[in-house]
């Protein structure tokens, strides 16, 4: 007796009756088939995840307070930099135009982060400990120590206005204090990135390796390209100068990001956060172009659309990232798919 007999099976043409399937089972009026003579092979599983529900809790900052809080720490830190090479070099009316800048974007990102924080005692509570594995604290830690050097090497700018017992010291501690704020300045514009990278968000984490050099170089292009709109001509080559290099930079290394990130950089490219890194790219891409012209032909009118320019797009790329950030944070797509194809590499 044959086994289908002795199981009480029948052989049709589609197999044997009453078996389960294996697993190349196929599909269609005429299942034994192969593909394109009645049959179907059976389609991949969709990706779900369970119950439909986001892996990751999306972060709950504000875009308004966090996305203006990345932005002024790095318009800061480069204009800090500028302000100290403008001293150096005796550039005095680019010196005040970035030592002033520097000062109000640290206050602003101050403002911003506490205001995001909801209650002042929690900046001030961040400062009872030094965590070096958290990059917030290490971040809290230096925003401290900037701000009051870049306050005090702006108020030796406003000093004509300053009480007259107050006037001498700031006017001894101006200069040396602009130029200790280089040493931190670095470090400022960065080190956002660090801290949105160190996060499970799965644009940001995968990131890391080009963010803090795409923030610091988006930074460059913007405080650069402030200086050149806020300077005489005579003394604004080197700000033209960095924000171009910058704007070169930002756009190659947005680039990198884009294509060693592979499907987890498609929020980069959609909805809000691309609408915002398109006009990111086209502001950089035209503000560099007019900063190159003026380099030729010495135009305050082409230094001032420039600068603009670059400074928009710099604002532009700093919301692009943080909602790319966010929306991938809710599609858990982006957190389980990069999991399972390190896991099959690392197998194979």
């Amino acid at each position: 007796m044959s086994a289908p007999e002795q199981h009480g099976s029948e052989v049709r043409r589609d197999g044997v009756h009453g078996a389960a399937p294996g697993r190349d089972a196929r599909i269609g009026a005429r299942g034994g088939r192969r593909a394109g003579r009645g049959g179907e092979v059976v389609p991949p599983a969709e990706f779900r995840s369970y119950y439909g529900r986001s892996i990751l809790k999306a972060p709950v900052w504000e875009s308004r307070d966090i996305g203006g809080y990345l932005f002024l720490g790095g318009l800061a830190g480069g204009s800090a930099l500028l302000a100290a090479g403008a001293d150096l070099t005796g550039r005095t009316r680019m010196r005040r135009s970035t030592r002033l800048v520097a000062a109000a974007a640290t206050g602003l990102s101050l403002a911003a982060l506490v205001h995001d924080l909801g209650r002042p005692g929690r900046f001030v509570h961040m400062l009872r400990v030094v965590k070096p594995s958290s990059p917030m604290s290490i971040g809290t830690w230096i925003l401290s120590g900037f701000a009051p050097l870049v306050a005090v090497a702006a108020l030796d700018e406003a000093r004509s206005i300053l009480p007259g017992a107050v006037r001498p010291v700031i006017t001894t501690a101006g200069r040396p204090a602009g130029l200790a704020a280089t040493l931190l300045a670095p470090a400022v514009t960065t080190y956002t990135a660090a801290l949105v990278a160190n996060t499970a968000v799965p644009v940001w984490h995968d990131a890391h390796r080009e963010l803090p050099y795409l923030f610091g170089a988006s930074a460059l292009a913007a405080s650069g390209g402030l200086a050149a709109a806020m300077s005489p001509l005579a003394e604004a080559g080197p700000a033209r100068l960095a924000g171009i290099a910058g704007a070169l930079s930002e756009q190659v290394l947005d680039q990198a990001v884009h294509q060693r990130l592979g499907m987890v950089a498609e929020p980069l490219s959609q909805g809000r956060a691309g609408r915002y890194l398109k006009a990111a790219r086209w502001s950089t891409r035209a503000g560099a172009v007019l900063l190159a012209a003026s380099v030729v032909r010495r135009s305050r009118a082409l230094d001032i659309a420039g600068g603009l320019a670059l400074t928009a797009g710099s604002l532009f790329t700093r919301l692009g990232y943080f909602h790319a950030g966010t929306t991938s944070a809710t599609d858990p797509r982006y957190t389980v798919i990069p999991q399972r194809t390190r896991v099959q590499s690392d197998d194979g």
